[in-house]
Order: C-alpha cells, then structure tokens, then sequence
C-alpha cells in the first residue's frame, strides 16, 4: 500500500516521504479500515510516540498521521461492536503506524460509525480537535451552565471546538487570537475577542475556566484570571502556572467511542461546524503538510477520491 513515512525526528515535516508499506494485519480485537481521510497533527513529529515504542524501541520508519474516516474491511480475532463495509472514524494509537497511508489496523474500540450523510473529509476532521475539546471540557473542567470559559486559540482546529461546545453547553465564551482572527472566532460563537498582540488580556476579569492552547507566558497570565474554585486546562504539557485558589489541569486526548458519536450528531444537526482548513489529496499530501503559511484549522488528506 501506498503510505507517507518518517525515518528523521530532525527533519520534522520536511522528512516526509510517500512509501510502499505492506498492508497491515489486524490483531485480536482489530479492524482494518481502508482510509478515505486522514488528519494531520504537526506537532505530533515531535511526540516519543512517533519515533518509538512502548519499550522505547526505534520503530522507525513509522507511519504518521491519528485521524481518519474511512470503511472497514477486515476484523481482528475477538472483534465486535463492527463490521465489515461499515463507515467508521476515529483515532489511532499513538504508538501505531497512523493513518497518512491506504489502510490501517487499529483497535475497534478507537472507533465509532460514521453516519452515511457525513462526508468522510469532515470525518477525519473531528477526532483530535472534537475529542481534546470534549474531553477539556466537560471531563477535566467540569463546565457547567452559566460558567465562563477563556478559549485561547479560538479560530484554530481545538479552540472553534472548545468555542462551540462550551457555547452549546450554556457557558459565556470568550475567545483569543490574533487581530485577523476576530470575525472567525465571533463566528463560531464567542461572545468577546481578545487580541493577544494588541488587547490586554487582564482586562476580561476573572473566569470560571481556561483552555490553554498555547503555553508560556500567555498561560502563566492566564492563571492569573482563573477565580476561585476555577480550573486551568491545558494540552501542551505539564502546567507551568497554576491558579492561587484553582486547579491546573493538563491531559492527552483519548479514543473514545461514545463522545465521538455524540460529536458526529452534533455536527449531523448543525450545532457544531467543522474547522477545515486545507483538503489535499494523496498524491498532493506532502506539500499540503509542508505549508509555506500559516495553518488554518484542520488539514484533512484525501485518502481516497
């Protein structure tokens, strides 16, 4: 099969290649799924989980890449739950060759149907930004109703997630970004903007929770801005600032069927907008994964026309 790999940590996404691979065999409680789209993470070149195993064994060359949507084609020994020809998406293991290839073995319980009348591009586009929102969200910030929510990087592939969801959930969102991002973060349903070149950031007040996006010195103010009882909530590592009277709180997004679907329902019924910001098909994919600008929302490879 056709697949894009990694071999050099250094080159980052510069060391990309389309390969052939052998198709992969599923394990107990497998599925193979033949891959429509794929989503991307750039950050994930930098990941351990990318270079080696478990073990810390090099498992290079690796097959990046943990979104995708796509159908099912073979089942592991003891798989249930799914069938051969069903629509699927979902996300890989970490320590598994990913999905930026034409086929992929993956545990059955990483997935969820995919609904006949949802594309298989916006398929892909919803399991680490939907998920990382969800579970930020509702699992480790406990929102709930009539609380306010800080969403750094609000136009971006996890924060229009974090915007949307924590908005259909009752909360009063406010959104961060840079100047031109203004009219894409209101769009997607916040009811402030700040601009981090330009806006103080202090000058919101105090909030209920912050999802942090970002890090650094953007996350350290933020702590400042979190009230008491208050929860930090961040996905780039180990919290470097925490609230006086709150907790901080920093987590690695997980497979899990039962959100996923709750996820695909709402974008099924309009409540929750993808955030695609490039589609490329495969032959194209190494440029598309190689952007001369800046990224915008998600980029989704086409596995298959």
């Amino acid at each position: 099969m056709k697949a894009i790999v990694v071999t050099e940590q250094a080159a980052g996404t510069a060391g990309m290649k389309l390969a052939n691979r052998p198709e992969p065999q599923p394990s107990i409680n497998d599925v193979v799924v033949r891959i429509h789209a794929s989503g991307f993470v750039p950050t994930e070149l930098t990941w351990p989980s990318t270079w080696t195993d478990r073990l810390e064994r090099d498992r290079t060359p690796s097959i990046p890449g943990h979104e995708l949507a796509g159908v099912v084609t073979a089942l592991g020994y003891g798989t249930t739950g799914l069938s051969v020809g069903q629509r699927v998406f979902g996300l890989a293991d970490w320590y598994r060759d990913g999905t930026l290839a034409e086929y992929v073995a993956i545990e059955a319980r990483n997935l969820a149907p995919l609904p006949g009348d949802v594309d298989f591009t916006v398929g892909a586009s919803l399991p680490v930004s939907g998920l990382t929102a969800w579970q930020g969200l509702f699992q480790h910030g406990r929102l709930r109703a009539g609380q306010s929510v800080l969403a750094h990087g609000a136009a971006g592939a996890v924060g229009s997630m974090v915007t949307q969801l924590a908005r259909e959930a009752g909360a009063y969102v406010i959104g961060s970004g840079r100047a031109a991002d203004r009219q894409t973060v209101l769009g997607f349903g916040a009811k402030e903007f700040v601009d981090l070149d330009n806006d103080a950031l202090e000058d919101i007040g105090k909030v209920d929770l912050v999802f942090d996006v970002i890090g650094g010195d953007i996350q350290k103010r933020s702590a400042g801005l979190i009230r008491a009882g208050g929860i930090l909530v961040t996905i780039v590592g180990p919290a470097e600032a925490r609230p006086s009277d709150g907790l901080a709180i920093d987590f690695v997004v997980e497979a899990d069927r039962a959100q996923l679907s709750e996820i695909v329902q709402r974008v099924r019924g309009g409540r929750l907008r993808t955030n695609i910001g490039n589609v490329s098909n495969f032959n194209d994919a190494l440029a598309a994964l190689n952007p001369t600008g800046r990224r915008k929302g998600n980029t989704i490879i086409r596995i298959r026309p």
